[in-house]
């Protein structure tokens, strides 16, 4: 093909800035009304609550990895930290932070799609159908794939936009500045979750792939901007482990961040379970996979919104592997499909609009096809408020918990959650009785992530006698039978049954360290 001709038609998009603006503010109103219900229920699913505990332990004085470890970097901690600084510390406060990214990822789908030349209809309808399907794969909580989704977002519409211009009528190779934002960006979402490895690298093939095809950009510099792009990516992780070394705790670090996450890949679910986990996310997703199959059935070199299409396919494909990467396939890794998918949903629904609609009357049409769609999330959502979800219509277990572990613990008090939710640690205001404050890391089937030894910090933890021990009767599945053992002997020995809270699913009972020389049964 001469190098005069494109594979794909862009076009630049009108400039109207004040509706540029209207599009955003939508974007923020349709965001904060879908995820409203997120301010409700203390949890939706237990990883968040081990990053409010780093946080808070940050603010404190101790730091994410030596004070409460994880088999994570320390970015979504750092993230929650500025939350609580920003909001106080609260559910709330981490609940804000996630509508921030949601809002913020939805801008930068607009971005993206104004960038390669879609209308504004289709890129307020990809943030709206994003925001809206956040509420499903337990993306209620602020989790690890909402935290980098604005990042990596924004650096694929950078990517996009040099992309773009390569393609253009007239041709230029993108510059060095958009390579240090695009480098930033992915490099804070790497120390949020290694997963975003992918998605960096796509978005750099974005970004200068086009350039390249038309030789616009010499080999040598293409070269140079690729070691440059990998030290940006890297600058981030580099920087808090300069800040760990000197404080003597670089060992902290790379176990944390590297060793038990790389433990971790090499452990597998059975390929059937992966399966089955697969099609109950994608079923979820039902409606909003129909709309991007529009888009692909209706796609062509040359027809506008070409390049969005080929590029948001691509992104899907790399978030798949992203997700594969851990071998678990929990329902929250799905997440990192709704950026991408959401981007095809809106071509897909523009492309059907246009189809079934006379002149005049598609945009309508579009907009009941996206109130569909962001229904497809929110429904379910309502339908769980009202049946059986806590805090809105019904008590909320997990702050009865936390009110009754404060009362036990007192103030100053440590607790010792044995198999529940971590962020009743935060909720009630106690002091962590292990640095291991996740359950699964320390009574449960992950014990083995960490270079530290569980099993003697568990019996550390129970000799040291914390004044409170919770345990949720009804989850003692999730503790390895050693450990199950260890924890009833210990509140057999020494503690009494201060309260008990009825979750829907069983008893949790929260026990009090007996005074010295009390004797009495802890009860069953």
């Amino acid at each position: 093909m001469p190098d005069g001709q494109s594979l794909f038609v862009t076009t630049r998009p009108a400039m109207r800035p004040w509706m540029d603006v209207a599009c955003i503010l939508l974007i923020m109103a349709a965001a904060v009304l879908l995820r409203l219900t997120s301010f409700v229920p203390a949890v939706v699913d237990t990883d968040e609550g081990l990053y409010m505990v780093q946080a808070r332990e940050w603010l404190q004085g101790g730091w994410p990895l030596v004070a409460a470890w994880d088999m994570h970097p320390i970015g979504a901690p750092a993230m929650f930290a500025l939350a609580f600084l920003a909001f106080g510390v609260s559910v709330e406060a981490v609940r804000l932070l996630g509508l921030l990214c949601v809002i913020a990822t939805g801008c930068a789908l607009f971005g993206a799609a104004r960038v390669a030349g879609a209308p504004r209809s289709v890129g307020t309808a990809a943030a709206i159908i994003y925001a809206g399907h956040t509420l499903l794969l337990s993306g209620l909580c602020t989790n690890t794939e909402l935290l980098i989704a604005p990042f990596v977002t924004t650096a694929m519409a950078i990517a996009i936009h040099g992309a773009a211009r390569a393609l253009g009528p007239a041709p230029r190779a993108p510059g060095w500045g958009a390579l240090v934002a695009m480098g930033l960006l992915v490099g804070w979402a790497l120390v949020v979750k290694q997963v975003a490895v992918p998605a960096g690298c796509l978005a750099f093939a974005v970004l200068l792939g086009p350039a390249l095809w038309r030789r616009l950009l010499p080999w040598r510099r293409a070269l140079a901007m690729a070691a440059a792009y990998a030290a940006l990516c890297a600058t981030p992780f580099l920087a808090f482990l300069l800040v760990y070394w000197a404080q003597g705790w670089l060992a902290d670090y790379l176990d944390g961040s590297i060793l038990a996450p790389f433990r971790y890949s090499m452990e597998r679910i059975e390929p059937a379970e992966a399966a089955r986990r697969i099609g109950a996310a994608a079923v979820q997703l039902t409606l909003v996979f129909l709309a991007a199959l529009v888009a692909l059935a209706l796609w062509r070199p040359r027809r506008t919104m070409a390049l969005l299409v080929a590029v948001a396919l691509a992104w899907f494909g790399i978030a798949s592997l992203a997700i594969a990467g851990p071998g678990f396939f929990f329902e929250h890794y799905f997440l990192l499909w709704l950026p991408s998918l959401s981007l095809l949903g809106a071509v897909g629904a523009w492309h059907l609009a246009r189809l079934v609609a006379r002149p005049g009357l598609a945009r309508p049409v579009l907009a009941g096809m996206v109130l569909v769609l962001a229904l497809q999330g929110w429904v379910p959502e309502m339908q769980e408020r009202l049946e059986r979800g806590p805090g809105l219509m019904h008590r909320d277990p997990v702050r009865e918990v936390a009110a009754a572990v404060a009362a036990a613990a007192g103030p100053g008090g440590d607790a010792f959650i044995a198999n529940y939710h971590t962020s009743v640690y935060v909720i009630a205001g106690v002091r962590i009785a292990t640095r291991f404050p996740f359950p699964p890391h320390l009574t449960g089937f992950f014990e083995d992530l960490s270079d530290t030894s569980t099993h003697a910090e568990l019996e550390r933890v129970l000799a040291a006698r914390p004044r409170v021990i919770v345990v949720d009767r009804a989850w003692m599945q999730t503790m390895r039978p050693a450990a199950s053992a260890q924890v009833l002997a210990a509140v057999e020995a020494s503690y009494e049954l201060a309260a008990t809270v009825a979750e829907r699913r069983g008893p949790v009972e929260i026990y009090r360290l007996r005074a010295p020389g009390e004797t009495g049964s802890a009860g069953s």
